[in-house]
């Protein structure tokens, strides 16, 4: 069963845990790929902690995650979604995409991940294929459903 959630903007005092859990979610990842660099880290994860576009999720009132999402005018990007292992598999993470994506209706969806990462599987499920490669990242896209995409109702 799916766990009640909510989504909130996430404050400062956010930063702090939620580096940690992205450095718990990627360290194996970044590791494999020789990349760990817990300073490069904070760099890139304080770039795009922004209320905006970066929402914390909250389980019974706990901070279990963030999912940061930036429309743009011609896809929604994902840049960061972390959620704590404990709370994985137990489908939070494909109701937490459901619901922002849903907020964009007709824009395709992307995101980056790390070659060789278990998350791959995970945005598969999703609906997500590849489109390209970077030298540490696959690309991946979930096309707009077509009758979205049209303007049907």
């Amino acid at each position: 069963m799916t766990p009640d959630f909510r989504l909130r903007p996430v404050a400062e005092a956010d930063f702090e845990p939620l580096l940690t859990l992205s450095i718990r979610v990627l360290r194996a990842d970044l590791e494999r790929l020789g990349r760990f660099r817990p300073e490069l880290r904070r760099e890139r994860f304080r770039a795009v902690f922004h209320p905006a576009t970066l929402s914390a999720i909250e389980v019974a009132g706990l901070c279990v995650g963030c999912i940061g999402a930036e429309p743009r005018p011609d896809h929604l990007h994902i840049h960061a979604f972390y959620v704590q292992p404990e709370f994985q598999g137990r489908g939070l993470g494909a109701a937490v995409l459901a619901q922002v994506t849903g907020q964009y209706p007709g824009l395709p969806v992307r995101i980056e991940v790390l070659k060789g990462s278990t998350a791959l599987g995970f945005w598969q499920r999703q609906g997500f294929g590849k489109t390209g490669e970077e030298a540490f990242d696959l690309l991946l896209e979930r096309p707009a459903p077509l009758d979205e995409a049209a303007g049907a109702p």
